[in-house]
C-alpha cells in the first residue's frame, strides 16, 4: 500500500495540480491586493468617495450607521456593498487570467498540425488521406496528394 502511495504522488499529474493550486493561492492574493488597494480606491472617488465595503441595507427597524454596528447587534442586513466588491474583484482576475493565458500562448511555438486529409483531384472535397474512393463523388483515386 505505501508503494502504491508512493507511486500516486509521484505521479507528474499530481504534482503539477499541487505546484498549480500553490501558485493560484498566491496569485489570487496578489489579484485581490489589486484590486481592494489599487482599482477600487479610484473608483470609489469617481463616485464620490463611496467605500463599497460599507454599502449595506438594514433588514430590522433599528438603524445602524455601519455593518460593524449591525452585525454587533446581530441585525440582519444585506451586504450588498460586499457583494459589488466580489464582483469586481472576480472580474479583474479573470480578466488578468485571460491576459497570461494568451501571453503564454504567443510565447510558445506554434504546434504543426499533422495532415490527415488530402483533396479529391476531381470534386475538391476533403477527404482522408488513406482513401482510394472518394466518399463524396464516388472517383476512384490513384495518386496522393
Amino acid at each position: 500500500m505505501l508503494a502504491d502511495f508512493k507511486a500516486f504522488i509521484a505521479r507528474g499529474n499530481v504534482v503539477d495540480m499541487a505546484v498549480g493550486v500553490i501558485i493560484g493561492g498566491a496569485f489570487g492574493k496578489i489579484v485581490s491586493s489589486l484590486v481592494s488597494d489599487v482599482i477600487m480606491p479610484p473608483i470609489g472617488m469617481l463616485l464620490s468617495g463611496i467605500n463599497f465595503r460599507d454599502l449595506f441595507i438594514n433588514l430590522s427597524s433599528t438603524p445602524y450607521a455601519t455593518i460593524a454596528e449591525a452585525e454587533e447587534a446581530g441585525a440582519p442586513i444585506i451586504k450588498y456593498g460586499l457583494f459589488i466588491n466580489n464582483v469586481i474583484d472576480f472580474l479583474v482576475i479573470a480578466a488578468v487570467i485571460f491576459l497570461v493565458i494568451r501571453l503564454l500562448a504567443r510565447m510558445r511555438p506554434a504546434k504543426e498540425k499533422a495532415v490527415t486529409e488530402k483533396e479529391c483531384p476531381y470534386c475538391c472535397s476533403k477527404i482522408a488521406l488513406q482513401a482510394r474512393r472518394c466518399p463524396h463523388c464516388t472517383a476512384e483515386l490513384t495518386e496522393t496528394k
